[in-house]
């Protein structure tokens, strides 16, 4: 089977590997990140230029049309460089829930003008004292005349605190998840930001009566399964996101392995040191290989929930290993701010509890294991004894 992408995909590549990596050379990226909104904005702009902010949307939306595979390819180029720009957060997550859910009128409205760069879309779904759950449990949702208006807590948002739109879920009053639109204004809500340990942006968003807009037609419909399956499909992108800051972690630990000397020889001469970059290696390609299976998955329109757990399974643990190898094998300069490897242990760590970490999608696919039968490898039927 031949993986690899045809003139389109590498075109896109080589676009978004360069504009990226021109933005985000030597200190700039933790200058953008000092500053809000933790992204620049220009460079933001940018990516809707060449089209990236819409890859995934419908033609008729305002989007390109493309499928997982660019976003894929995309996520890919931005954890390479550790750009902070929210590209999962606003077109695979938000843009998704508004692709899957929305009515004609606003899908054209909000996915053109993500697509446009002129909207940050945000995800409002987490709530204090919840783990990744695909519904809603304490902010509540209720009917005003023509319209609704919605209470309670969401924490933490990512940037939350910068976006032009909040796609909210809430418990309807009749039970179930519902979707909602609420435009930040004068009526609220109240949003606190604050910055995340890898550099981002985050933030509290307290409900108070806050008016919304139903996303969507149906008042009286569950959205749980469509959050469940933006959850799954920005946790592909997450892996492939991870898999390039891995891929630059891997590159850059080799290349002061080659460089750093010790006792008068390179690092690279012992043998110990490179066996465990190669260790190093072998856990990247497992993730990239795992990442690129689900994404094929999910452009087959296969089941996307599990193979999201199981490439979130993967990167989670070639995330942690090959993160904390690098600090190690970097030696006391790892722990440093000055130096890079550092952020990228550290923004591998955010995705890891970014929509459900390792052990969460382990705990999940665990659970399904009693629905497979059982296989005998020397080819023996299987007595049960």
């Amino acid at each position: 089977m031949d993986f690899d992408y045809d003139d389109e995909q590498a075109a896109l590549r080589e676009a978004v590997s360069g504009l990226l990596g021109r933005a985000y050379t030597g200190e700039h990226r933790r200058t953008v990140t000092a500053a809000e909104p933790g992204f620049d904005e220009k460079t933001w702009a940018r990516l809707a230029e060449m089209g990236v902010l819409g890859l995934p949307f419908a033609e008729d939306d305002g989007g390109m049309g493309a499928g997982p595979v660019e976003v894929a390819i995309v996520a890919e180029e931005i954890g390479r460089v550790l750009a902070p720009e929210p590209f999962v957060e606003v077109v695979v997550l938000a843009g998704g829930l508004v692709a899957a859910v929305g009515t004609p009128a606003q899908r054209g409205e909000v996915l053109a003008a993500i697509a446009e760069g002129g909207c940050v879309a945000a995800v409002a779904h987490a709530e204090p004292g919840t783990r990744w759950s695909p519904s809603a449990r304490d902010v509540r949702a209720t009917r005003d005349g023509d319209g609704w208006r919605l209470a309670g807590v969401k924490e933490p948002v990512v940037q939350g605190a910068r976006a032009d739109l909040l796609v909210v879920s809430a418990v309807l009053p009749g039970g179930g998840t519902g979707l909602f639109l609420v435009r930040p204004d004068a009526e609220g809500p109240a949003r606190t930001g604050y910055r995340t340990h890898d550099g981002g942006r985050a933030a509290r968003i307290e409900l108070t009566g806050t008016p919304a807009e139903l996303l969507g037609d149906d008042a009286d419909a569950d959205r749980t399964a469509a959050v469940e399956r933006a959850q799954a499909e920005a946790r592909i992108a997450y892996g492939h996101e991870a898999v390039g800051a891995m891929d630059t972690a891997l590159r850059t630990t080799a290349q002061y392995l080659r460089t750093r000397k010790q006792f008068g020889v390179p690092l690279a001469r012992f043998q110990s040191l490179t066996f465990r970059t190669a260790d190093m290696y072998v856990s990247l390609e497992l993730a990239r290989s795992t990442a690129l299976w689900a994404t094929l998955v999910q452009d087959a329109g296969g089941d996307v929930v599990r193979a999201a757990d199981r490439a979130r399974l993967q990167t989670s643990r070639a995330g942690r290993h090959i993160g904390h190898e690098a600090i190690q094998l970097h030696g006391g300069i790892g722990m440093t701010a000055e130096y890079t490897i550092g952020h990228y242990t550290s923004r591998l760590t955010a995705i890891d509890h970014l929509l459900g970490d390792g052990d969460f999608a382990l705990a999940r696919l665990a659970a399904v294991t009693g629905g497979y039968e059982t296989v005998d490898p020397l080819g023996a039927p299987y007595t049960g004894g």
